[in-house]
């Protein structure tokens, strides 16, 4: 997502019952289709983004360390042209139902949003924030409620139990000093199924966030949005708190950036016949017993034009203190491997690309090539074999970008940091349709339905 994640809430089942659907739009509802915006091309300056990720990917190692009817429809837009490399969910809360961008986040839980106190909220631009005074199913969590438990409360300020007024607060902290704090609260959100018809789900647990501040929330990665959707596996997600409703799953296919006009692609909550099984790979979840936040999948190899390359197993394994890994982000942008695995995978696609070799470190990358004068530059085969025998195969355009007139970089980063895991970003899942099935525990993934017939 290009900016650092939410601590981890994870602890026991939440209030599914209480965001459901009335009984007459429950007989309606096949799944919810949510739009997944993607306001343009690539950021202007995909380093911008490196940097993002690098605060992002640092926060999911802290955040790990600290241990702790049948379907919905939603477009996903991306962030790019406000220099995000994130996709956004276009979210309706409050009653009268109120607009809001939020990135979508597998890597996260809590759905949080931007929130105003005002009075007066005329000076405010219209989407800018929530008006939880304008909303009349706005009410916050009280402090003595079990629900606050679910969110890190700051440190010194008591809970009176018997005052009517004294709302849960919380507050999240990220490695790099940025902060948002507010009320654990409580709103009707509406959502379009796939017939088209809106539907309205009471009792949705989010923060309402009153105070914001730090350059993960607050910077150029964050543009354009007024919150998070957390779709993580922790009980507070939406994918949780409404998912079980929808046969407890979710999807998404993520439209390929550099095709003009940008089509739209979509979030799909339930069970849809808008993704076909039958052309499905699958590949199980990999549980990790220190976070119950996070969708990991197994790598057993790599191919490079099918050469398998020489990495031992124990580089992907999850170690006995739950460190390493795989993690599937859509709040990452690039992809970020293991630095024994980015290594060897680097020297043979050194040895293999042919173009004229670009060296300039200001990019960020360490194998950038000029392409002028090329019209279709060919780049050599990555796959990913996974565990359960499916083979991931992406296009060189998720892997190779442009990062400057002519001059296109592999776009992976290594990690070095020895309790973190591998991050396979947003990037490198465009032109996929993938299926986060939760109660079968399985990953599935094609490109049938999301750009190819």
């Amino acid at each position: 997502m290009g900016r650092a994640l939410l601590s981890l809430l994870i602890f026991s089942l939440f209030f599914l019952s209480s965001a459901t659907p009335s009984a007459a739009n429950h007989r309606k509802v096949e799944y919810l289709k949510l739009p997944l915006l993607h306001k343009d091309t690539f950021p202007p300056n995909p380093s911008q983004s490196l940097s993002s990720d690098l605060r992002r990917i640092n926060t999911l190692y802290s955040s790990l360390n600290h241990r702790s009817i049948r379907s919905a429809k939603l477009p996903l837009t991306s962030g790019a042209s406000s220099g995000s490399g994130q996709y956004f969910v276009d979210l309706k809360l409050g009653t009268p139902p109120q607009r809001l961008l939020l990135v979508a986040d597998t890597g996260s839980d809590l759905v949080w949003v931007t929130c105003s106190a005002c009075r007066n909220c005329s000076s405010r631009r219209r989407g800018s924030a929530f008006l939880a005074r304008h909303s009349s199913t706005y009410f916050p969590f009280h402090c003595y409620d079990k629900k606050c438990r679910l969110v890190p409360n700051p440190r010194g300020v008591a809970c009176n139990h018997t005052r009517q007024h004294s709302p849960c607060r919380y507050v999240y902290s990220y490695s790099d000093e940025s902060e948002t704090r507010g009320f654990f609260s409580t709103e009707t959100t509406t959502l379009n199924a796939s017939s088209g018809s809106a539907v309205k789900f009471k009792k949705f647990a989010f923060g309402c966030s009153f105070e914001a501040s730090g350059p993960s929330i607050t910077g150029p990665s964050f543009n354009g949005a007024q919150g998070v959707m957390g779709l993580g596996r922790g009980s507070i997600s939406l994918a949780s708190q409404l998912g079980r409703r929808f046969g407890n799953k979710f999807s998404y296919c993520l439209m390929d950036y550099t095709l003009s006009p940008t089509p739209t692609s979509y979030l799909l909550i339930g069970r849809s016949a808008e993704v076909n099984d039958s052309k499905m790979s699958y590949t199980p979840m990999i549980n990790n017993p220190f976070t119950s936040t996070f969708y990991y999948i197994g790598i057993e190899s790599v191919y490079i034009e099918d050469v398998k390359l020489q990495i031992s197993p124990s580089v992907w394994a999850i170690d006995e203190l739950g460190n390493g890994g795989t993690v599937m982000d859509s709040g990452t942008t690039l992809t970020f491997l293991a630095e024994p695995a980015y290594r060897r995978i680097l020297r043979e696609f050194k040895r293999r690309v042919t173009l004229p070799k670009v060296d300039d470190p200001t990019l960020g990358f360490d194998l950038c090539v000029n392409v002028s004068g090329v019209s279709r530059p060919s780049f050599p085969k990555m796959s990913f074999k996974l565990s359960g025998d499916s083979v991931l195969s992406p296009p060189s355009g998720n892997y190779f970008i442009d990062t400057a007139e002519d001059v296109k970089c592999l776009a992976l980063q290594p990690l070095a940091a020895p309790s973190g895991f591998s991050v396979i970003g947003n990037l490198m899942q465009q032109g996929f349709v993938f299926e986060f099935d939760r109660d079968r525990s399985r990953i599935g993934f094609t490109r049938h339905g999301c750009g190819l017939p």
